[in-house]
């Protein structure tokens, strides 16, 4: 309505001429009424006049002239020449409204040329000039369901939507329905079950107010003067309604008649159904099922073969409006001239109609639905492969595989799913286009996430395959490639590889060493071997791998891509997370394009660039690239998807990195409410995130909800997955460290001696998690007090580090730092500090100036010069170090406020104790909102407020507060806790003193 005021107004031209144009039933009449009555205070004269035919439109006119007193001054004068001088020649306003007229030439010579008016056109034609024609849509969905409600009186919203859906929000057909449902009772949940079955016979039913004609018989004149004058037109559309609503690449779809004959399509055709074992073996039984497609041979021949010929067609559908306009070779048909066109004939002929759409549709489908330039012609074509194509016919399984290819594994598994479902029906279980389409079904079974699953399917089809080709036929070993895949991602990695080593010396002789097949049974043999623990094995296979799949498959081919990002993956676990970061972020523009920017391949990538990025010493780069990658991984593959929920197990993870324990805390116990659901609270996956959480819960400062979790956590563990298995090992671990951090290094000790040897023969002595065990004994040998051994522990473990990782890796370095540590705890601090100043420089070259474990040994420079002595230095250095740590980790991040600390600390120390004092004050509230109340640096903080302010000279404030830290230390960690004891030695000094 505004846009026609908007028009007619414009004052452009006058008369102004709107010609609405549209659909029969869409409700141009309608719109053009209601604008005359809502204006028609504006105009002094009003008048509607019908335009379908002329001889009716000249009489029409004539009744106007006689109206207007006309016919009695020249009674002989053209009835149409007087009522166009009469409009010139007044001064007020008229509107004339032509309704259903033809098209623009058979109307031209009625138009007023002159005076001050407007004319309203209704028409089904959309050949109007530009500025004239306004096209009339459907409704849409909410006001269609108003309508569907207020006039059937029913309440049932959700119902009516379906409804306004099936019905393309047509409002003659929504009027129609209503007043059926208003007529019979039905409710609109009734009637679209109805409507499913019985379509024909419902639209015929029901009268629209205010509308002469029905569904059925709104478009029947416009098919009876098609099928007269452009019988290709009617042919045209007959096949767009076997397509789906969607928009309708017309041009690509009758391409293939352009270049070949109908007979030619007809055995292009048959030769894809014997390529992909549709065609049965028996002659009676292939010509019983292919005599239907013999009859589309006459029906191709109807359609329009070339350009010319297709737009004449195209031109005399859209003078009914019967397609939208085209664009770039498209057009939509709505759904119900689809299903009008087709309800019009018997059903043989209906399905010789489907039979050629399907012939068309199945040659113009590309051949390798696995490269990435098909995808385009694919999702054009998608919806009418839905449409037309039955499940038995070759281009569903190219479809299928497309989905696949193209990231939509749920789509792909249904499709799958009833390809299956239809071939095991028509030609048995055990067929062999029976058992490809298993394969692929178990496949993308698996890749949605149910590894379970795809391994039972799997295991199924092998002894198939065995008996019927044999146990070195391509096909059985790709079986078993699949299983020992599904097996491995089932958390079984041992038996994974023991598998691949098998299958490759098979392949290798099948297929020979550089056949694609036998390349990937080397990838996921050295994918296990790296999963299994040695990452640098991994590493070296891929690094002989990647090069061989570039020569063979093209560096850009999938499969290249991935032997990349495994490459990248193990270098980063063999302990280089730079390099590893750095392959990755040179892979992701390579796999965006070759892709797409969301397939799941490309959202992995981006995944383990925020993994590395964060392990190269960016955590809050990590976060940011895993909180962006979220909302992508919850819209294309579902909020529950497996890859989803470690995307937020990631985030959670460098949330806490980044020094946001109580957020990392919070996200994993939201977290494991959903892993519990979707894996099971035993599945490997949800024990994960009760590790996570028990360590974000140790971390924000509850060392003994964190032993006393991973002491739930390591039976079940040992249960599941076996007490050797290296989960359970960590679990271990982890229930050491948190041991040792509530208070009890003597059990932490005896813990990680006793886990040692058995990391020593499951994983190997040189192993990493090996020498983290040993990295972990030395340390709480020296919490229990005993540096000398401590300090000789790190001594042995740095000669091992260096043998197995280099001078300057990463766990390397840490060693160095550690036994600078404890050579300064077991009483040579000056040791200590040549030993920082030593490794500052190193780590500096190799992780960066600003990378945190190079902060840690600047920070532990600035304390051995203090313990060394050199007070003035210690404060100097922390000084300089407050704001690298503000701009690197954030001003509340705990690194910051523990170097906050100790500038305090060594102010007092350097003889200034009300300035120690002051920082201190200033910093005790900080930790208590950030940290809480209860942790233990939060304690911290507030026993050396206590010390510094009673050397300030304030004994009674001094004792009052060790009073109150007394209480709390003694709730938290028992009276016998170290703490505790020390908290009440200086509570009885402070006391004496006040």
């Amino acid at each position: 309505m505004a846009e026609v005021r908007a028009r007619l107004g414009s004052g452009c031209a006058q008369p102004g001429v709107v010609a609405v144009y549209g659909l029969g039933g869409v409700g141009k009449t309608s719109l053009t009424l209601e604008y005359a009555h809502r204006h028609q205070q504006e105009y002094q004269l009003i008048w509607q006049l019908p335009a379908a035919d002329p001889a009716v439109l000249s009489a029409a006119f004539a009744r106007l002239a006689a109206l207007l007193g006309l016919r009695e001054t020249v009674d002989a004068a053209d009835p149409v020449d007087q009522v166009h001088a009469a409009l010139a020649a007044r001064t007020e306003p008229w509107l004339l409204i032509f309704d259903n007229a033809p098209e623009a030439d058979a109307l031209r010579p009625f138009l007023p040329p002159a005076g001050p008016g407007h004319v309203l056109i209704t028409s089904r034609s959309g050949n109007w000039p530009r500025e004239q024609g306004l096209e009339l849509p459907v409704l849409e969905p909410e006001p269609g369901v108003e309508l569907v409600l207020a006039r059937s009186g029913q309440e049932d919203g959700a119902a009516a939507a379906a409804v306004v859906a099936e019905l393309g929000a047509l409002p003659l057909a929504l009027e129609q329905a209503a007043a059926f449902m208003a007529e019979t009772g039905l409710t609109p949940a009734e009637y679209l079950d109805l409507l499913d079955g019985r379509r024909t016979e419902l639209l015929a039913q029901g009268k629209a107010w205010g509308y002469r004609e029905r569904v059925t018989t709104t478009w029947r004149l416009s098919f009876q003067n098609l099928s007269r004058t452009s019988p290709q037109a009617i042919a045209l559309l007959r096949v767009l309604a076997c397509c789906s609503h969607e928009a309708i690449p017309y041009h690509l779809l009758l391409s293939p008649l352009e270049e070949r004959t109908p007979r030619e399509l007809f055995a292009a055709d048959m030769r894809r159904q014997r390529a992909y074992g549709r065609t049965p073996r028996s002659t009676v039984r292939l010509l019983r099922d292919f005599h239907p497609w013999l009859s589309a041979l006459a029906v191709l021949r109807e359609l329009p073969r070339d350009a010319l010929t297709i737009n004449a067609a195209v031109s005399a559908l859209r003078r009914h409006s019967l397609i939208t306009q085209p664009v770039d070779g498209m057009v939509s048909v709505h759904r119900l001239v689809q299903a009008v066109t087709l309800d019009q004939l018997a059903p043989p002929e209906q399905q010789r109609w489907r039979d050629a759409a399907a012939v068309l549709l199945e040659s113009v489908l590309p051949d390798d639905p696995w490269q990435a330039g098909s995808w385009p012609r694919y999702d054009h074509l998608l919806p009418h492969i839905m449409a037309v194509l039955t499940p038995v016919s070759p281009g569903m399984d190219k479809t299928g595989q497309y989905l696949g290819a193209s990231g939509d594994y749920r789509t792909a598994r249904s499709v799958f799913q009833e390809i299956c479902d239809a071939l095991t029906a028509r030609l048995g279980p055990e067929h062999p286009s029976t058992l490809t389409a298993r394969h692929e079904l178990a496949r993308w079974t698996g890749e949605l996430g149910d590894a379970a699953s795809a391994r039972r399917q799997y295991a199924g089809l092998l002894p198939v395959r065995v008996r019927q080709a044999g146990p070195e036929h391509p096909l059985t070993l790709s079986v078993r490639h699949e299983l020992a895949r599904w097996a491995g991602e089932l958390g079984d990695a041992a038996s994974a590889r023991g598998q691949y080593a098998d299958l490759l010396p098979v392949r290798e002789r099948v297929q020979g060493a550089e056949h694609p097949d036998t390349l990937t049974v080397r990838h996921e043999l050295a994918r296990w071997t790296g999963e299994l623990g040695d990452a640098a094995a991994a590493r070296d296979l891929y690094a002989e791998l990647v090069p061989v799949r570039e020569r063979v498959q093209g560096p850009d081919h999938p499969d290249t891509l991935t032997a990349r990002a495994n490459l990248a993956q193990w270098t980063g676990n063999a302990g280089d997370p730079v390099a590893a970061r750095d392959q990755y972020a040179a892979l992701l523009p390579v796999r965006s394009r070759v892709s797409g920017s969301e397939h799941p391949d490309t959202l992995v990538i981006r995944a383990n660039l925020a993994q590395w990025t964060g392990q190269a010493g960016d955590p809050a780069a990590a976060r940011e690239q895993y909180a962006a990658l979220l909302p992508i991984r919850e819209r294309v593959q579902g909020p529950e998807h497996p890859s989803t929920l470690i995307n937020r197990h990631e985030l959670a993870r460098w949330t806490g990195e980044l020094g946001d324990a109580t957020a990392a805390r919070d996200q994993y116990a939201e977290l494991l409410v959903v892993r519990e659901r979707v894996s099971g609270p035993e599945h490997p996956d949800t024990l994960t995130v009760r590790h996570e959480l028990a360590r974000w819960t140790g971390e924000l400062g509850d060392p003994v909800a964190a032993r006393d979790l991973y002491a739930e956590l390591v039976p079940v563990r040992e249960r599941v997955q076996g007490p050797d298995h290296p989960d359970t090992l960590t679990a271990r671990a982890n229930l050491a460290q948190w041991t040792g951090k509530a208070g009890d290094p003597g059990s932490a000790r005896d813990q990680c001696a006793a886990l040692l040897p058995v990391r020593e023969r499951v994983l190997g002595p040189q192993h990493p998690s090996t020498l983290l065990t040993r990295h972990e004994l030395a340390r709480w040998t020296g919490e229990l007090g005993d540096a000398a051994s401590a300090r000789d522990q790190y001594a042995d473990l740095l000669v091992r580090r260096e043998r197995r990782s280099g001078p300057e890796h990463p766990d390397t370095l840490t060693t160095r730092h550690n036994l600078a540590y404890w050579t300064g705890r077991a009483g040579d601090a000056g040791a200590a500090r040549d030993q920082c100043a030593a490794l500052l420089p190193v780590r500096e070259r190799v992780l960066g100036p600003e990378h945190p474990d190079t902060l840690i040994t600047r920070h532990n420079l600035a304390y051995w010069h203090g313990q060394a002595g050199d007070a003035a230095a210690a404060r100097a250095e922390y000084a300089a170090l407050l704001p690298v740590r503000e701009r690197v980790s954030g001003p509340e991040h705990p690194d910051t406020l523990t170097v906050r600390h100790e500038l305090a600390r060594w102010t007092g120390e350097l003889g200034d104790p009300v300035a120690a004092r002051d920082l201190y004050a200033e910093l005790l509230p900080v930790r208590e909102r950030v940290q809480g109340p209860d942790h233990p640096d939060t304690l911290t903080a507030r026993a050396n407020l206590a010390y510094w302010t009673g050397k300030a000279g304030d004994a009674r404030s001094a004792r009052d507060q060790y009073a109150a830290l007394l209480r709390v230390r003694e709730r938290l960690l028992g009276p016998g806790h170290p703490s505790s004891r020390t908290t009440r030695e200086q509570l009885a000094y402070w006391t004496a003193r006040a």
